[in-house]
């Protein structure tokens, strides 16, 4: 086992043994799963909205593609950054009952990232046409010019949601988790507002659509602005005010800066990895553009409610330990080997419907007004090429952050220059020469570069993990529970699909209700059968609810 753990007091009291942790893990993660979840739901119901009114248009193209591009800033200096730099600082000293130094940390940290989002921001709608040209280069025309004006509307709104991320940070170090995960449901809002406002006005032609989108892009500054304000006010609360300074004379606000820049390489790397798909996908169209988001609105929730909920309620839990290297490394092996065995019993059945129900699930959530079959089919076959890595990029948060809670921030960024080479190297070869020789129609290249950035994770994955088991010792991935998940799962989705062939036509929305609800149901019981300790969190509360009313 390799040295270099926190910096902990010898002798002093680890984390709670093995036995409490489902007690003390659960009530987090729910509140983080609960908050996510609303959020997704929201998610869910913008894009449906979204796709009602512009399907998969070159103003759903346009629109998405300007929105990723100021996204980058959210995404890089976010929630993840902060998470890996900010979190155990602040936690350690909470830890330690250094209050007073972790509040003037906060302060520091809040004025820094303050500063540098305004200057970026501006940098940005500066310098919007230089931005096309580099991260969209397949748009041309009429779609080109309006991505640069919404990616100049949207920049300060990307700004307002980086600062929400320090919310996050300092509540999540206190463990109020609810609150910073249930904020991005005002953003949702305020774009859905902004459609069902203008959306009936704005459809009847091209040149109308892209006018409804740099208005929804309008309504995407508001929701940015309504998400940081419901989060600061209990921010500042529980950090006692804030203090601007930029004083970073104080080890603790150093340490957040060095751990801050390695953090922010493996966020980048990562999120040049998704802007090379989109680079890549705007030489196949806008509509291309347009699909690959809408079947990232749908591969994302499984990932963000299982995995995410777990690896952000396990952070600053494991970021508090402390005790010998062994005792902390035992603690962490502990947690990481039942989160990840947690994780996976969600995952492996989002994975399956995802590849065999796939058209039921697009369907049910998009397939109306202007989103119609041929668009379903479409996303269907992204969604089924993202399922390739599905599992492993969901288990590599989790394992990701057992390294920041050992502020090793620096081991993860490598791994993920890696993964990037190759997602940009497959994405290169299913784009261009692969598509060209076997005259390959859109959609089997867009599914391809799903696919292909799949293949990378799992590579990412295979190393981080060899790299922690020397770090901390070795640890479960979950045993025999893993081929009983598949099983119940592959026998499910088979299931369901039987159901899906015996339906008569009808809506989509109704047929997803049926066959996926029958599928959800197998899963469960068949997770029952197989001995799946892990079902019985689910059952639990239907089983309280029915003994009840006896």
């Amino acid at each position: 086992m390799e040295d270099g753990f926190l910096p902990a007091s010898r002798g002093t009291v680890a984390l709670k043994s093995d036995s409490t942790l489902p007690q003390k893990r659960s009530p987090a993660a729910l509140a983080v799963g609960m908050g996510i979840f609303l959020s997704r739901i929201a998610g869910f119901v913008r894009d449906r909205v979204f796709a009602h009114y512009l399907g998969n248009s070159d103003a759903a193209g346009a629109f998405r593609a300007a929105l990723r591009i100021p996204n980058l800033l959210q995404n890089l200096f976010g929630e993840g950054v902060l998470s890996a730099s900010f979190i155990p600082v602040y936690a350690r000293l909470m830890a330690e009952g250094k209050q007073e130094d972790a509040q003037r940390m906060a302060g520091v940290v809040a004025t820094l990232l303050a500063l540098s989002m305004s200057i970026l921001a501006l940098i940005g709608v500066m310098a919007s046409h230089a931005l096309i040209d580099i991260l969209a280069p397949g748009f041309s025309g009429e779609v080109r010019d309006v991505t640069e004006t919404m990616v100049q509307i949207m920049f300060p709104g990307m700004a307002l949601l980086v600062l929400s991320a320090w919310c996050l940070g300092v509540l999540n170090s206190h463990r109020r988790f609810f609150l910073s995960y249930v904020a991005p449901v005002l953003w949702n809002i305020a774009i859905i507002a902004t459609l069902f406002l203008f959306g009936g006005r704005f459809v009847s032609s091209s040149l109308e659509q892209m006018k409804l989108v740099e208005l929804v892009s309008w309504g995407t500054v508001v929701g940015a602005a309504l998400q940081l304000g419901v989060q600061i006010p209990m921010a500042l609360r529980l950090n006692k005010g804030l203090k601007v300074s930029l004083n970073t004379s104080s080890e603790s606000v150093r340490a957040v800066i060095r751990n801050f820049f390695p953090a922010l390489l493996t966020r980048g790397v990562v999120q040049l990895s998704a802007y090379i798909d989109q680079v890549l996908a705007s030489f196949l169209g806008p509509g291309a553009v347009a699909a690959m988001a809408y079947s990232q609105t749908i591969s994302l929730l499984p990932v963000s409610l299982f995995g995410m909920s777990v690896s952000t309620a396990e952070l600053p839990e494991m970021s508090s330990a402390v005790g010998t290297d062994d005792e902390i490394a035992k603690a962490l092996r502990d947690r990481l080997s039942n989160g990840l065995k947690r994780i996976s019993f969600y995952i492996i059945p989002s994975a399956a419907a995802f590849l065999v129900l796939g058209d039921v699930v697009v369907g049910t959530i998009f397939q109306t007004g202007k989103f119609l079959a041929d668009d379903t089919l479409f996303v269907w076959l992204i969604l089924a090429g993202s399922t390739v890595g599905l599992v492993a990029t969901t288990q590599s948060r989790l394992c990701i952050s057992v390294f920041w809670a050992l502020r090793d921030t620096r081991t993860p960024s490598k791994f993920a220059f890696l993964r990037v080479i190759l997602t940009g190297f497959f994405g290169y070869l299913v784009t261009f020469p692969l598509r060209t020789r076997f005259d390959w129609p859109v959609l089997y290249s867009a599914a391809g570069l799903t696919a292909s950035a799949g293949v990378a994770g799992w590579l990412e994955f295979l190393l981080i993990r060899n790299s922690l088991t020397r770090k901390i010792g070795y640890f479960s991935l979950g045993g025999s529970a893993i081929p009983k998940a598949w099983s119940a799962a592959l026998v499910a989705s088979a299931v369901g699909y039987a159901v899906k062939l015996s339906l008569p036509l009808s809506h989509p929305f109704i047929t997803g209700v049926i066959v996926l609800g029958i599928y959800a149901v197998s899963y469960l019981a068949l997770a029952w059968v197989f001995g799946l300790e892990e079902v019985s969190i689910v059952i639990r509360p239907v089983l309280r609810i029915l003994n009840r009313r006896k």
